[in-house]
């Protein structure tokens, strides 16, 4: 069974300063803007995510809770996985690797310089840097969840708000 895995950068958040903890960093109001075009694309689009798993960081949990609420899923229908904040690609692969084979299409949440490392680790292809909020589409052939690894995907598509807002 083709599976679909899309990788989403978190939006556009407020900038980092010593009051803050990086990991507490929200979405300012292009980021949330941003997340509301990309979910309203997705849907509109027909995609259909069976799985959601973000990073627990505040900034890539509110994009994943925008997006969701697009698909009217509630807030508790987004699987949190530590190591997505600051694993490394290690644990990107790792919270794949375990998702359950019932899923065709899973949505990820999570940060650069990770997720752009990741996707094109999956992938093969360059991407250079995702942009804040954009989505990347690889599909697999016939592997199993647990069975993707290095250049085992193709990427079939790579979207921007600034995109989706072009298109509309």
């Amino acid at each position: 069974m083709k599976k679909t895995l899309i990788l989403v950068r978190h939006a556009t958040a407020e900038d980092q300063s010593f009051r803050i903890r990086d990991f507490d960093r929200n979405l300012n109001s292009k980021g949330l803007s941003e997340s509301l075009a990309m979910g309203k694309w997705l849907v509109q689009e027909g995609v259909k995510p069976g799985f959601f798993v973000s990073s627990p960081a505040s900034r890539a949990f509110k994009t994943a809770e925008i997006i969701a609420g697009q698909y009217k899923l509630p807030v508790d229908a987004i699987q949190t996985q530590a190591g997505i904040y600051d694993g490394g690609p290690r644990a990107y692969l790792q919270a794949v690797n375990t998702v359950q084979e019932e899923h065709s299409v899973v949505m990820l949440f999570g940060h650069n310089p990770d997720i752009t490392y990741f996707a094109e680790y999956l992938s093969g292809a360059s991407i250079g840097s995702m942009k804040k909020g954009s989505a990347v589409f690889i599909e697999f052939k016939e592997q199993k969840w647990e069975e993707i690894s290095a250049k085992t995907g193709d990427l079939v598509l790579y979207k921007t708000p600034k995109q989706v807002r072009e298109d509309e």
